[in-house]
């Protein structure tokens, strides 16, 4: 273990791993920042290999942060005997529950309503007996359980009474997958990895035939440098196919973008004790709690745009409605929706399939000597996916690398969270500026890392305010998200380290301005920085709202499209 300030992704711990990613040679470079990436740069750091990680935006900016935030084993999968599949990810998610991160993934329970009657019913029943019975012996969640109609209507009485016959009541997870995905890298620097955001790839190095490193750029001051390795790992999902090409693979991999549109309204919206899912003519949809909100998603349509900033239509949202309005007692309209995220899957599979048939498995290759792609998969086994992914590059090294470790190896803030919330209460000064509500909050969101959080506060007792505009945070968050877990813009803070720009009604509008306030003392910016960043975050609110009256994905990514994440933006100011 390094020391605990390398696990600090502030402004100096940056400069320093700019520094080292210069300076040193590697055994392994991971390219991507997302759920897969930064667990290769943990499982590959655990096993005590030199390793850094560069990401061109931010950590999870892209699929990472915008998924049904689910941690499952994927229950239709059964239905096209992908038994395989769901073995593995219902493995992973006790592994997730029990050991891994319980500060971050958590039990939910789901009730699957039955339209019909006797088939049905034998039908999903026999398929959750699988379910429950590839979770194993000993499962992290109680087993599945039928309900009559009635109880069904108690449990959920915003259904309609006469759309069900009754239902089946089973559990899977839920997830912080933005948080998740920055825990990650943060447990990875906590074994020696080097992770840096905001450094884009502009080429590759070669040896020869071989893949040396890449040659890369600080997206922030548009230096560029050398970055050094035996072996690069490609884990940029829907970007997969660009590196591949980039780095001259003469038959690289295919990617293809699925969109996968989220809406998020009000709790009091829809009455109901458990989180739903609800059959489509294609697939499934989720109704799923988020605090006081209801996340409801999603769609699967291949996406044919830009990667970096994928854009919800009229249609998609009248689509999600229309689908959940059959079951509801009291519909909903367009006026409920508080906000839409949309994310892209990076799925296998040949040109003719829709999306939705792809399978959700995962590939490993080595592309070209000294260069690994791993792509495809599901959130829940990101896990697999980087054991697989360092497997094959330490093929490369040339030595005996160790086994995978992390399934294993608890994450930042899951040591010592039994318990934690009582122990800072009575121990840390910084809990006597909280409310018992507030404490709570933090526990629930950092686990034991939540000391860390209080320790700001001891600094400066007015970080204990609600952040105004969002008031279920407080401000020492914001600081925190800039101090300690590599926020350099505040669409960071309000997207990722909190999700604040789904979660209000006017998505982090007017907490705009306290964030960045709260940031500009960490991260030095002036006035005009402050102002700056400020209109831009606006602006990508208003480009958002536009896309999303739009009718076609080609209007909507246009419309969309004309506001960029400020490092991509970066680059568009410099002509690059």
């Amino acid at each position: 273990m390094v020391s605990d300030t390398e696990t600090r992704f502030g402004p100096d711990t940056r400069e320093r791993a700019l520094e080292r990613c210069e300076s040193e040679s590697f055994d392994v470079l991971v390219v991507g920042g997302g759920v897969t990436g930064c667990g290769a740069a943990l499982d590959a750091a655990s096993r005590g290999l030199s390793v850094a990680l560069v990401e061109k935006r931010d950590f999870a900016a892209g699929t990472s942060s915008r998924s049904s935030k689910l941690i499952h084993g994927g229950l239709r999968y059964l239905e096209s005997f992908d038994v395989e599949l769901v073995r593995e990810a219902l493995h992973e998610r006790r592994l997730l529950v029990e050991k891994i991160a319980p500060h971050l993934v958590h039990p939910t329970p789901f009730l699957f309503p039955l339209k019909h009657r006797a088939w049905e019913r034998f039908y999903m029943g026999a398929g959750l007996s699988l379910y429950d019975a590839l979770a194993g012996l000993h499962p992290a969640m109680p087993r599945h359980r039928h309900l009559t109609r009635r109880a069904c209507l108690r449990a959920v009485p915003g259904l309609r009474g006469d759309w069900l016959t009754g239902g089946i009541r089973y559990f899977d997870a839920q997830v912080d997958d933005a948080r998740f995905s920055i825990v990650l890298a943060r447990t990875a620097a906590s074994h020696g990895a080097v992770c840096v955001s905001a450094v884009g790839v502009v080429d590759f190095l070669h040896a020869g035939e071989r893949v040396a490193g890449v040659r890369a750029q600080d997206l922030e001051s548009g230096r560029e440098f050398d970055v050094r390795a035996s072996t690069v790992i490609n884990a940029t999902g829907v970007w997969t196919t660009e590196m591949e090409r980039l780095a001259g693979v003469a038959d690289p991999m295919i990617v293809r973008p699925s969109k996968g549109v989220h809406l998020v309204v009000p709790r009091d919206r829809i009455d109901s004790q458990y989180a739903l899912i609800l059959r489509t003519e294609k697939s499934v949809l989720f109704v799923l709690p988020w605090g006081d909100r209801w996340i409801i998603g999603t769609t699967d349509t291949e996406w044919h745009h830009g990667l970096d900033h994928p854009s919800a239509t009229h249609a998609d949202i009248e689509y999600l409605l229309d689908h959940l309005n059959e079951a509801l007692r009291e519909p909903l309209g367009f006026d409920d929706v508080i906000a839409v995220f949309v994310g892209l899957r990076p799925l296998l599979g040949g040109t003719d399939e829709e999306t939705a048939k792809l399978s959700r498995n995962h590939a490993v290759r080595r592309s070209a000597p000294g260069f690994v792609s791993v792509a495809g998969g599901k959130y829940t086994t990101y896990r697999l996916m980087a054991r697989d992914a360092v497997d094959l590059a330490a093929r490369e090294l040339g030595f005996a690398v160790d086994p995978s470790r992390t399934g294993d190896a608890p994450l930042l803030g899951a040591i010592g969270l039994s318990g934690a919330e009582v122990r800072l209460s009575s121990s840390h000064p910084g809990a006597a500026h909280l409310a018992p509500e507030q404490l709570h909050h933090l526990v629930a969101r950092y686990g034991s890392l939540a000391a860390e959080v209080l320790d700001l506060v001891v600094d400066d007792p007015r970080l204990a305010a609600p952040l105004v505009g969002a008031e279920e945070y407080v401000a020492a968050e914001v600081s925190y998200a800039a101090a300690y877990e590599g926020a350099l813009h505040i669409d960071d803070v309000l997207t990722r380290r909190t999700h604040i720009a789904f979660e209000v009604p006017d998505r982090g509008w007017l907490a705009a301005d306290g964030v960045a306030r709260l940031m500009a003392t960490v991260l030095g910016w002036d006035r005009d920085t402050v102002d700056h960043e400020i209109a831009h975050y606006r602006a990508r609110l208003e480009a958002e709202a536009a896309a999303q009256v739009l009718l076609t994905d080609a209007a909507s990514d246009s419309a969309r499209a004309g506001v960029l994440d400020p490092r991509l933006e970066h680059l568009a100011e410099r002509g690059e």
